[in-house]
């Protein structure tokens, strides 16, 4: 197993960190890196922002639920799906941006989902940490009012980055039998494998240092898919100029 491969499989949220700097020659090291993520087309519909204001980063601190540590992490970036740069490209050449599709929508969230993945990665081959901020979307119209966010942009996700003070435990992930087929879906002995991983995550819940509970992962994803979470989305994301047709 190669180290590529190693800092991959370590991977864990972290959530404090020291509170050493990240050298800005560092963080544009792991941006050019991320930039190599595969794109649809070439479009690379994403752009990243960062958060230096603290009264912005208390902000969206509250936004996400009272998360600390995007107040407190050496850095803060937002991840955005961009069509707003295409937009100006198609005006450059005399053509007018075919708007509203679905699959714009879809190629732009894919984009930035995957040079999300590649900056937290490369961050962590260089010895830091980091977790993704979903919970920017409980409010992502004051996101783009506070970040000044243009049309055919919107806040797909924040990121904490920074030096870990912390070491939990990696999760253990659904085994490769749950997850991986051949030629068809298939439903034979699924239950199986999940009522074996349902154990496995038990396991790691009980051993944990800290917020010990006694939880499966199929009993978590029930409650979790179970109920309605951000409703609002449809309309906002509608509101910035996507899924409109």
């Amino acid at each position: 197993m190669n180290t590529t491969i190693e800092t991959m499989r370590s991977h864990r949220s972290i959530r404090k960190f020291k509170a050493n700097a990240i050298p800005d020659e560092i963080l544009e090291i792991i941006l050019t890196a991320a930039q190599c993520a595969a794109t649809s087309n070439f479009v690379q519909a994403y752009t990243i922002i960062r958060v230096n204001d603290q009264q912005n980063r208390t902000a969206i601190a509250k936004i996400s639920g009272a998360q600390q540590w995007i107040i407190d992490a050496p850095v803060f970036l937002v991840f955005l799906a961009d069509l707003n740069r295409l937009e100006a490209v198609c005006r450059k050449h005399g053509k007018e941006m075919a708007d509203g599709y679905m699959e714009q929508f879809i190629v732009a969230t894919v984009d930035t989902a995957l040079i999300g993945q590649n900056t937290l990665l490369a961050a962590e081959s260089m010895g830091l940490g980091g977790v993704f901020i979903g919970a920017i979307r409980n409010d992502p119209k004051k996101i783009c009012d506070m970040l000044n966010l243009p049309e055919h942009t919107y806040p797909v996700f924040g990121m904490c980055l920074g030096y870990p003070d912390d070491q939990p435990p990696v999760k253990p992930r659904l085994p490769l039998e749950g997850i991986f087929m051949k030629e068809t879906y298939q439903t034979d002995g699924r239950d199986t494998v999940l009522e074996a991983y349902d154990e496995t995550t038990r396991a790691y819940y009980l051993s944990r240092d800290s917020n010990l509970k006694d939880e499966t992962w199929s009993c978590q994803m029930a409650g979790f898919m179970s109920k309605i979470v951000r409703p609002h989305m449809k309309a906002f994301i509608a509101s910035r100029g996507f899924c409109t047709r």
